[in-house]
């Protein structure tokens, strides 16, 4: 009889274990879905080129465009609507939010360095770009895990 529970025992140790590794593997392919999206963002956000300032010969990003079309990537990349909502049945379950979006144009001396003390991040940049930092949550799938908050980084410069 004694045998019989631990075995049961066993098999549920076993069972949760399984659970945790299957939610750690799928959190951590979340996250690099998360990092893809917001390197793509930032790197079409750095293309927004001034018509203007680059027929004055100035490489000088647009800054509303580039936040628009930073926008429009995360948007499409992990499927969410124009608030930063997942769509509905889709993968992520909670808000996106995109905690800093900083344009550093052409009336900055380069190489520059970028730092943000709130989010410990630094980065030079050789020419004018683009830095964008957003707050994605893992939607677990066990509860198993504690939940998880990412702060993904992402930073592009504008391409000559």
């Amino acid at each position: 009889m004694y045998k019989l529970v631990l075995v049961m025992l066993m098999a549920v140790v076993w069972m949760l274990l399984h659970a945790l590794q299957t939610d750690e593997e799928m959190a951590v392919a979340a996250l690099f879905q998360g990092k893809h999206a917001v390197n793509r963002a930032a790197h079409a956000a750095a293309q927004q080129i001034d018509p203007a300032a680059l027929a004055d010969g100035r490489l000088h990003i647009d800054e509303a465009s580039a936040r628009a079309e930073a926008g429009e990537y995360l948007r499409r990349n992990l499927q969410l609507d124009e608030n930063g909502l997942p769509l509905p049945g889709t993968y992520w379950k909670e808000r996106v939010e995109v905690v800093d979006f900083q344009v550093l144009n052409d009336d900055l001396t380069y190489p520059y360095t970028y730092r943000n003390e709130d989010y410990d991040y630094e980065v030079t940049l050789q020419r004018p770009g683009v830095v964008l930092i957003v707050r994605l949550a893992y939607p677990r799938v066990f509860s198993v895990m504690d939940p998880i908050t990412w702060t993904i980084k992402g930073t592009a410069e504008l391409t000559s």
